[in-house]
């Protein structure tokens, strides 16, 4: 006779392997292809417009600096809209920006996914 409870079990835990491996390879696409190129939309960053830094003052409220071409615009932005508090020039807008350095520093879900699993190997 046919042992079936092992063979459903089996089949249950290669089937769980395959969607996890799916969800991981999945997760990992999405981070490098789609958002790495921007296709997320007007959050994403373009070459014409970026958000340099945000100060946030409260619950939907944040002071705003961004470039859009050649001009730097500190906005105010809440639930009623955004509003221009002032346009400044090159110089100030320099003093201002976020450090690039932080950015840089960032893993991708490459690295970061290697580093637990090193991790988990320690243990």
């Amino acid at each position: 006779m046919l042992d079936l409870g092992s063979d459903t079990a089996l089949g249950s835990f290669l089937w769980m392997l395959v969607c996890v491996v799916l969800i991981i390879g999945l997760a990992y696409w999405f981070t490098k292809y789609v958002a790495g190129r921007g296709a997320l939309g007007a959050f994403s960053g373009g070459r014409r417009m970026e958000v340099l830094d945000r100060l946030p003052l409260g619950r939907d409220q944040s002071v705003v600096l961004a470039r859009v071409g050649e001009r730097y615009l500190l906005l105010g932005a809440g639930t009623a809209g955004v509003t221009l508090l002032a346009e400044l020039t090159g110089e100030e807008a320099a003093a201002w920006k976020a450090p690039e350095t932080a950015a840089e520093g960032k893993p991708g879900f490459q690295e970061a996914f290697l580093n637990i699993l090193k991790q988990r190997e320690r243990r």
